[in-house]
């Protein structure tokens, strides 16, 4: 049994039924391991074994009321993983779907992610089995406010700083700031992905699109490559698949698809700027299906309950969940000559997928790279709200390109074959992520 058969069998055994868990850990365990063996003091030290068993798992009830005075009970969580470089740092996720196994495997991710952008944030996640999906905004505000009354109480500007997810957008983010400005009697930096006018940053909404872009950019031309003038699919129609598309438009590229549960549209022509506004009031602010776009432009295609997978293109950027893009996908993308895979979701492709892209040179920007410059951006709203200053949009997306230059460096520095051409992304990203925490962990001692 190898060292990595005998690490997975001890964490699998510690965490029975958590395969999105599990998966997350087997990824960067694979990728890490020749490299964790020549430290020894790494190994003495358990490192592995430390990073992947939370600080601590917080589980509450939140209790509300629907609008005809019916109660209703959710269940809550909040994953404290790793706040050895800096304050526990995090998104909050609604959504049926959401687990504690959900949950681990995001703040798993979310102390690599903190790690490469190079500012100081560890690794948290959190969220509720909760569906705000055909909820008034007065029962979303009673939720809000029923789990902040308990979330509050761990959480601080330097403890641990929530932030959005899917299901949790600027609307739900007030809410629970203004239920914990008025728990704990005070205005500080407890959350990020404000709106603007009370202490939020520029380009946040838009900041994980910009920042999958951007990583996009620096990792074709690394490879003599340019982003102008390439085909793209995107999946998803969330923040991150509609801002992915608009500064793709504006680098110059062809962005073919978005999507949502219910299928995907095909632009026939590539997405223009009216079609990109379209999208951003139909899901932003209607909450409407992606299949509305096909009724309202020529030229635009709408395929129920399929993916976008099959429609031909020179970069996939999957921006929807985890595990959308598996090994059918992959062989659709490699037969019609798909070059990069940029990820945009967190673990949004399979193992066997991303053994595929692998097998036929296709270049992958894991999502803990390629998917940080919305934690970036969060982290430097941190920077303003503890300075209490603003930065202009200009300012914010300058800061914002440099981060992600700079985790591309970082990849290509740990993750370039000794041939120099090729770079295995994967492994950049996780041996990167791993040092600097790796580190911090050491200088503690045994804690």
């Amino acid at each position: 049994m190898t060292e990595i058969d005998q690490f997975m069998a001890g964490l699998r055994k510690r965490n029975p039924n958590e395969s999105e868990f599990q998966q997350a850990v087997e990824e960067v365990v694979q990728s890490v391991m020749p490299w964790y063996l020549d430290h020894q003091d790494y190994r003495q030290s358990q490192i592995l074994e430390r990073l992947t068993e939370p600080d601590r798992i917080i589980i509450f009830r939140v209790t509300w009321e629907t609008d005809q005075g019916h109660v209703r009970a959710n269940r809550a969580w909040r994953v404290q993983f790793n706040n050895s470089i800096g304050p526990y740092k995090g998104g909050l996720r609604f959504h049926p779907t959401v687990t504690q196994s959900v949950l681990k495997f995001l703040g798993f991710e979310q102390i690599f992610k903190n790690s490469l952008t190079g500012l100081p944030m560890g690794g948290a996640k959190g969220g509720s089995n909760f569906n705000p999906r055909d909820k008034s905004d007065r029962e979303v505000m009673r939720f809000c406010q029923s789990m902040m009354t308990e979330l509050h109480r761990h959480i601080g500007e330097d403890v641990d700083v929530p932030a959005g997810d899917i299901g949790v957008g600027k609307r739900e983010i007030s809410y629970l700031f203004g239920q914990y400005t008025r728990l704990e009697n005070r205005w500080v930096g407890a959350m990020t992905g404000k709106d603007t006018s009370f202490g939020g940053s520029a380009i946040r909404t838009e900041a994980t699109g910009y920042g999958c872009v951007y990583f996009c950019e620096n990792m074709l031309n690394h490879h003599g490559e340019d982003l102008a003038g390439k085909s793209i699919v995107i999946s998803g129609s969330g923040n991150v698949a509609r801002y992915a598309a608009e500064k793709a438009i504006e680098k110059g590229a062809k962005v073919m698809t978005l999507s949502d549960s219910g299928g995907f549209v095909e632009f026939a022509h590539g997405m223009n700027r009216e079609q990109l506004e379209f999208a951003h009031v139909l899901k932003e602010e209607n909450r409407g299906r992606i299949s509305e776009m096909a009724e309202q432009f020529d030229g635009v295609k709408f395929y129920a309950d399929s993916d976008p997978w099959g429609v031909k293109c020179d970069i996939a950027m999957p921006c929807a969940t985890q595990n959308e893009l598996d090994a059918e996908g992959a062989r659709l993308l490699i037969n019609n000559k798909v070059m990069a895979v940029c990820e945009g979701a967190n673990m949004p492709t399979t193992a066997p997928a991303a053994g595929l892209f692998k097998k036929n040179g296709v270049l992958l920007a894991p999502g803990k790279a390629s998917n940080a410059g919305g934690v970036a951006v969060s982290g430097l709203e941190q920077s303003q709200n503890a300075m209490r200053i603003s930065w202009t949009r200009e300012e914010v997306n300058d800061r914002l390109q440099n981060i992600m230059r700079e985790i591309h460096e970082r990849c290509v520095e740990h993750g370039s074959a000794s041939d120099g051409q090729q770079v295995n992304y994967i492994n950049g990203a996780n041996i990167s992520g791993l040092k600097k925490v790796a580190d911090a962990m050491l200088g503690y001692g045994v804690m």
